[in-house]
């Protein structure tokens, strides 16, 4: 029996274990934290996506639609809370038609059910959403992810997987007869596979095991904020803004999530720590790597005026409130109740480019999982299997 070793106890470290251990691996997972899902996972809006961005054909639309299928059936089958809402794309201004109407072609290359509503059909879902013509998505929905998580360790231990938290990956090499040795600071674990799910950190576990990944993980910090309770009622699912084609992020928008609150956000600014969840939170060490890198640079003279309306955005609730009234015109300063922020792992290239795609690389006895943004939570479970294949 082949023993493999995952680095990562977020969604897609879980699921890829479960996926090893279902074809027969003998699986340990590494988390340093003392907690399951304590990062990405655990700090996200918690929407399944449709798979309605993304190029027809490719490796994230096809994942991404079948991902909204088993996410959904690993739900309701281990009972996590999930519903299938549906969501609202909606058009405010007359030069974002085009892009709407885009959207619904895509959509149905895709094989996303999707359809063009005029403003009185789209009231009918969302009465007080403002737009000159929407989208309705019928399969995005929502479901609680630390919940999956939960199952998933739930589904692990029944099999007696070897679950480790408080374990760090803190030294990687090839093994002297093969396969890979990790240190953890206790013992030295002889695997004959490593598996790297490290989201935040997926590239210095990388670096760790002696690759020379070609992208650096940039953390941003999304913030966002929650509705006071007594104007939840203004929001009855998802309402979400036509992306601009010429910015990096989708751009804040409104989740009705399973408790019944509206999750508004998130913007995107850059974390002063992997781990920033604040902007107190500060960390010398990963500010210097960031500062180092030529592609930090290069992106922040390729979006300067995004960069410093996301900050003016963060520091003033005003304009955060003024964002949200494009599309639900009834939302005020007064409204908005600052909720748990998150911070992506954003893959970014040394030219400036912010890698939107997965980024999955091999060597010897090793795969790592280099970028999974969004929709990776939805994808997990079939990100989980591409990753088994290439373990195999």
């Amino acid at each position: 029996m082949r023993h493999v070793v995952v680095v990562g106890g977020g969604i897609l470290g879980l699921a890829t274990a479960r996926e090893l251990t279902a074809r027969g691996d003998r699986v340990t997972v590494l988390e340093k934290e003392d907690h399951w899902a304590g990062h990405q996972t655990g700090h996200n809006s918690n929407v399944v996506h449709a798979g309605l961005y993304y190029a027809p054909g490719s490796v994230k639309a096809r994942m991404s639609v079948a991902g909204n299928r088993s996410m959904v059936a690993f739900a309701r089958e281990h009972d996590v809370p999930v519903e299938v809402c549906g969501k609202l794309v909606v058009a405010t201004r007359e030069e974002e038609l085009a892009g709407l109407h885009a959207l619904a072609a895509r959509a149905d290359a895709n094989g996303v059910p999707a359809k063009l509503v005029e403003p009185a059909e789209a009231h009918e879902w969302e009465p007080e959403v403002a737009c000159l013509a929407a989208l309705r998505v019928e399969s995005t929905g929502i479901v609680d992810y630390p919940a999956v998580c939960a199952a998933l360790v739930r589904l692990l231990t029944e099999t007696g997987t070897d679950l480790r938290l408080g374990t760090p990956a803190l030294g990687i090499r090839p093994g002297r007869h093969g396969g890979v040795e990790i240190a953890t600071g206790t013992e030295v674990l002889r695997a004959d596979a490593l598996v790297n799910c490290a989201g935040l950190h997926a590239d210095r576990v990388a670096r760790l095991a002696g690759l020379t990944p070609a992208v650096r993980i940039v953390p941003f910090r999304g913030e966002y904020f929650t509705l006071r309770p007594a104007a939840a009622h203004l929001v009855r699912g998802l309402i979400y803004p036509v992306p601009d084609p010429t910015l990096p992020f989708l751009g804040v928008h409104l989740t009705r999530m399973l408790d019944g609150s509206v999750h508004t956000g998130p913007n995107a600014v850059l974390a002063l720590r992997r781990e920033g969840y604040r902007w107190r939170d500060v960390s010398a060490t990963d500010l210097a790597e960031v500062a180092r890198f030529p592609g930090t640079w290069r992106l922040a003279r390729r979006y300067p005026r995004t960069a410093v309306a996301e900050v003016a955005r963060s520091l003033s609730k005003r304009r955060f409130a003024t964002s949200l009234a494009r599309l639900v015109p009834a939302v005020g300063r007064e409204d908005l109740v600052r909720s748990v922020a998150g911070v992506r792992a954003q893959a970014l290239l040394p030219d400036g480019t912010l890698v939107q795609d997965f980024i999955i690389e091999s060597a010897p006895h090793q795969v790592h999982v280099l970028n999974a943004p969004s929709p990776g939570a939805t994808c997990a479970l079939e990100i989980a299997k591409h990753v088994a294949d290439q373990v195999s």
